[in-house]
């Protein structure tokens, strides 16, 4: 069934996030977020590691061994950046001075709960990290993610079975299908993103979805805004 690839996911992302943020991306495929930032937009981004202020990855045989991201991802500094203690890293996270955080998952419920550290396989490795602080300190959370697993299970469910890292925390899933907002009212799919019908997207996730579109598929872009 088709889907649309984690760049162009990416680029999707890049497109809602609004001028002026301060932006925390999450390890894994949020990373890809950061190459797709448009030039017209000032955006911030954060890393637990203690940066603000970080640029797209350099171009290969440009990195700096010295300058990573919270995933030992090699990264570039924007003109202004600025480098500080983990601990007042997390004092911005805590603090509630993020705007948004874009976060990778294993699951996300219809509730909004997120887990994506541990599959809770017994020899797992206890180390939620970063993200259980980021997933409660951002003002909005938003998943990226790819709709099915490998196995073709969705990722999207009633209830998580894996371990959490936060509750009713996530405001919008961007799957490599839809876009879909968690609301009081349930699941909203504010746009179809791949070549599918909403009864083929219904098909293929295990909890109700209610279409706010036309029948084109295109979305009023007012609602999608952060």
């Amino acid at each position: 069934m088709a889907k649309i690839s984690h760049e162009a996911l990416a680029m999707r992302i890049a497109q809602d996030i609004p001028d002026g943020a301060y932006v925390n991306l999450g390890i894994g495929l949020p990373t890809l977020v950061a190459n797709c930032l448009p030039a017209n937009k000032d955006i911030f981004l954060h890393s637990e590691n203690g940066i603000l202020g970080m640029g797209q990855a350099p171009a290969p045989g440009d990195e700096d061994p010295d300058l990573i991201n919270a995933g030992k991802q090699p990264v570039t500094l924007l003109p202004g950046g600025c480098f500080f203690h983990h601990g007042d890293s997390f004092a911005m996270i805590r603090g509630g001075h993020l705007d948004l955080c874009v976060l990778g998952a294993y699951q996300v419920s219809q509730q909004g709960d997120l887990a994506n550290w541990s599959t809770g396989k017994s020899d797992a490795i206890p180390a939620v990290g970063g993200a259980m602080d980021l997933a409660i300190g951002a003002r909005r959370i938003v998943v990226m993610t790819e709709h099915l697993t490998r196995r073709g299970e969705c990722k999207i469910v009633e209830q998580c079975s894996y371990p959490l890292t936060g509750m009713a925390c996530v405001n919008r899933i961007y799957s490599d299908r839809a876009v879909i907002d968690v609301t009081e009212n349930g699941l909203i799919v504010r746009e179809i993103l791949s070549n599918i019908t909403p009864q083929q997207l219904q098909d293929i996730t295990p909890v109700e979805l209610t279409f706010a579109c036309d029948r084109g598929g295109r979305y009023d872009e007012q609602r999608l805004a952060l």
